[in-house]
């Protein structure tokens, strides 16, 4: 029996097959889509690793690229009762903040041979460099507001200046006396730190710090322990995503502070684009075609906001160093 239905060729979605074939395709055979699950779940590891922000902030789940959710500002009261007497209610403050996910990326030029890895097998290559670009870009949006999707006055610095919590360092004074009037900053608006954070350049000066009685205050990382100042946990930035110019530690409150992860990362390859924000040896943008190569551009949603100005504050520099 004859049809006049017209043939259509089959087209296969590699995609569809990643549940248990991309360790055995090739990536020129799989140009674009999804991170596979299991690399990118590494990725995102590496990545929540070595940014300051994923260790000191609190995560919030994030199914959705937009989400809504309440947080307690106020709590309720207490009051003393007379035998007998009706005990008065007080209301606690519940307020409701929206957090938007913007779009991360990454491209890396790389070399031509890795298009003959396996989907999988590159990747694994790849993580610690996707995970690095990642933490960086991340971190200085959320700690300085540099080239922040999020808005203006979101960051964490800026949320301090905002609320005046800024102390300026004195090189030739007693850095325990400043820590402790970093502390005093945040809990004169009635909340209490949790956590410094900082890069390791200003590590020399708080193993150097002594308290009163002559005893160090710094514990430095030992068996795994995260390092700590005044009994507070550090977390340390990487160089190139702090602005030393602008700060040299900040203390907070971090639960004032939220991120979330709502997707998984896709992935595209291009073996002939320009990168105009790459310059090669000729101090040219590098062109792909001519020199053989592909470049790697990998996306990921991340949401990231503050609550409120008087959670935040920031040791400056000396200016007068």
């Amino acid at each position: 029996m004859k049809t006049n239905v017209p043939f259509k060729p089959l087209k296969l979605n590699i995609q569809f097959f990643a549940g248990f074939n991309l360790a055995n395709v090739l990536l020129q055979d799989a140009v674009t889509g999804a991170v596979p699950k299991d690399e990118g779940t590494l990725v995102l590891k590496d990545f929540m690793q070595q940014s300051a922000i994923t260790k000191l902030a609190k995560f919030e789940e994030m199914t959705k690229p937009e989400k809504e959710f309440t947080y307690l500002a106020t709590g309720p009261g207490a009051y003393w009762v007379g035998e007998g007497e009706k005990i008065q209610t007080s209301k606690a403050t519940w307020l409701t903040a929206k957090m938007k996910s913007k779009k991360l990326g990454v491209i890396i030029p790389v070399s031509k041979e890795f298009l003959r890895y396996t989907v999988k097998d590159f990747f694994n290559q790849m993580r610690p460099a996707i995970a690095e670009a990642f933490a960086i870009k991340f971190d200085q949006a959320a700690l300085f507001g540099t080239a922040s999707p999020f808005g203006t006055g979101v960051s964490v610095f800026e949320r301090a200046t905002t609320a005046g919590n800024i102390l300026a360092h004195d090189d030739a004074g007693k850095l325990y006396d400043e820590l402790n009037g970093i502390l005093a900053l945040v809990e004169d608006g009635d909340k209490d730190v949790n956590g410094f954070t900082t890069i390791r350049r200003f590590r020399q000066k708080l193993r150097g710090a002594k308290d009163s009685n002559g005893l160090p205050i710094f514990n430095d990382a030992t068996a795994g322990a995260t390092s700590q100042a005044l009994g507070l946990p550090i977390g340390y930035v990487d160089a190139k995503s702090w602005d030393y110019t602008k700060a040299l530690l900040m203390a907070a409150d971090w639960n004032m502070a939220r991120y979330g992860i709502p997707q998984g990362m896709e992935y595209k390859i291009s073996e002939d684009a320009t990168l105009t924000t790459v310059l090669g040896e000729d101090n040219e943008p590098i062109n792909l075609f001519e020199r053989d190569m592909f470049a790697l551009r990998v996306t990921q949603q991340v949401g990231f906001m503050t609550l409120q100005d008087e959670s935040f504050a920031a040791m400056t520099p000396d200016v007068t160093a």
